[in-house]
């Protein structure tokens, strides 16, 4: 691809290509006729040009006429990539001086996503997290992680729904290498608690035993038959639970390319309400607070039964408006890393429910035991300085320091 000097033709008979070029060569008649709030851009748009010039040694009378200027423009000394960024500033400034207001134009996804959510930022961090304990590694020969372009491509496209969510705190960002079995998740936890003792002499931590489940509950789990272990539950029913196994989520990936990164979940967690670093906290009861100007969002207090936070979660994607809609509930996958990325931004651990007043223990109702009838529920407990997992009845288990958090997957 060649550009010439038609690039830079005005598609405005009022304005020629040559009082484009006397503007960049002589700004002041030019600048002094625009209103004043746009005059910073004109300079901005010239500066942008005669630095462009001044990069590749193109004479400053080139660009008394677009022919020449056109001539040197298309040089292969200047990569493509630098000739299309020079066009678009000759047509802004084109713009600008036409019609004394800039041009209007659509945002793109990386800068959407860098307002909304700082994206860069957040995503180094996650994938330097993902690298440091061992999962990215391991997932890359057969499901590479999401790039930086697929995940604001995919909050941009979905940004009806998710500013409504942005506005109700979901704005941090999670990455979770859902393929990879349970068990893996579990290790690299253990190893991750210990590294970070290292680092962090005063946490207090069992070494020995940094992650602890139940009674042996995550046995064979991962090579069990698929009737054993099930996600997103419908209903805590075992009969008719309506989840799927990790199989069959990934293959539902496979089969919708460009709606989903195989292998991969890529979720949007609260920030807490003070926006410090990490994520929103469950409070216990009625102790939470409400957010969203457009769409109010009461938090999800502790307190109630896990069927309970499933039935509120699952009637609320019949309708729009609701609350919760477009929400979706946690699996262990996806706390055991926002665990590690809670901890590494805070230095606090997650969902400390047993002993802070202000925290709750986790239920994990994206995740179900159908022949056990029991779902999760995982938290750190100070005492024995370790993370737990625990299994517990959706019918029966109720107490006010355990609630739910729901995630927003995009």
């Amino acid at each position: 691809m060649t550009f010439s000097s038609s690039s830079l033709e005005s598609p405005h008979p009022h304005t020629s290509g040559e009082s484009i070029s006397e503007a960049v060569l002589d700004a002041s008649s030019a600048r002094d006729a625009l209103p004043e709030e746009y005059r910073t851009r004109f300079d901005e748009l010239r500066n942008g040009i005669l630095a462009f010039c001044k990069e590749f040694q193109i004479p400053s009378e080139a660009l008394k006429s677009k022919e020449t200027f056109g001539t040197y423009l298309n040089s292969p000394k200047i990569p493509q990539k630098r000739m299309a960024e020079v066009v678009l500033l000759f047509q802004r400034l084109e713009h600008l001086i036409a019609h004394k207001e800039p041009l209007k134009e659509s945002e793109q996804p990386l800068e959407y996503a860098e307002r909304l959510y700082n994206l860069k930022e957040q995503y180094t961090a996650q994938v330097d997290l993902l690298k440091k304990t061992g999962f990215l590694d391991e997932m890359e020969q057969y499901y590479p992680a999401p790039t930086l372009e697929e995940v604001a491509g995919r909050l941009y496209e979905r940004r009806e729904l998710l500013e409504t969510k942005q506005d109700q705190g979901f704005t941090r960002l999670l990455l979770v290498p859902f393929a990879m079995k349970l068990g893996g998740f579990t290790f690299r936890l253990g190893e991750f608690l210990r590294e970070y003792k290292e680092t962090h002499p005063d946490f207090e931590l069992d070494e020995v035993l940094p992650f602890q489940a139940q009674d042996g509950m995550l046995v064979g789990v991962d090579n069990a038959p698929p009737s054993i272990f099930v996600y997103h539950p419908k209903s805590f029913e075992s009969e008719h639970h309506g989840g799927r196994t990790k199989l069959d989520i990934c293959r539902e990936q496979f089969d919708h390319p460009g709606t989903a990164t195989v292998g991969w979940r890529i979720l949007l967690l609260q920030a807490p309400h003070d926006n410090t670093p990490g994520f929103r906290n469950i409070p216990r009861g009625d102790c939470g607070k409400t957010q969203g100007e457009k769409n109010l969002r009461p938090d999800v207090g502790g307190g109630s039964y896990p069927n309970e936070y499933l039935d509120i979660l699952q009637e609320d994607q019949k309708d729009p408006k609701a609350p919760y809609y477009g929400e979706s509930g946690m699996t262990p996958e996806d706390w055991i890393i926002a665990f590690m990325t809670h901890l590494e931004a805070t230095g606090e651990p997650l969902d400390n429910g047993i002993n802070k007043k202000d925290n709750s223990v986790a239920i994990l109702t994206g995740a179900f035991f159908p022949s056990r009838k029991k779902v999760i529920q995982m938290y750190w407990h100070r005492l024995d300085k370790r993370v737990k997992m625990i299994a517990a009845d959706p019918y029966v288990s109720r107490n006010t320091n355990v609630g739910t958090r729901f995630v927003v997957e995009i």
